[in-house]
């Protein structure tokens, strides 16, 4: 279990109705919030942390968009369009954390 998921496994122990409510608000706006596909919702969560350096919600949402069939190329553009916005920096720090999670799963694959 990685280091999101233990902190995770932690707030639901300690806090649980109030994670439990924070996860239904999301879950809510997600879904219901309004007209655009799952794909396009993923990419902008990744946008969204990317640009706000949310290194760990970062890999979560990368992985999320991947299992609802975005593409490594979809997903690496939408860092790159967040580099004129948010700056050089925060694009390389994404990227590393895209190639990172991609790797990681190609060796979950693998076992």
């Amino acid at each position: 279990m990685d280091i999101i998921e233990n902190n995770l496994k932690y707030l639901i122990e300690k806090h649980g109705d109030i994670y439990e409510a924070y996860e239904n608000y999301g879950k809510m706006v997600h879904h219901k919030g309004g007209p655009l596909d799952e794909k396009t919702r993923w990419l902008i969560k990744v946008a969204t942390s990317a640009s706000c350096h949310h290194h760990y919600a970062l890999r979560t949402h990368i992985r999320k968009a991947i299992k609802v069939g975005c593409s490594r190329e979809e997903v690496e553009h939408v860092l790159l369009l967040v580099a004129p916005t948010a700056g050089f920096p925060s694009l390389m720090e994404s990227l590393l954390s895209l190639r990172e999670e991609l790797d990681h799963q190609k060796e979950e694959d693998l076992k």
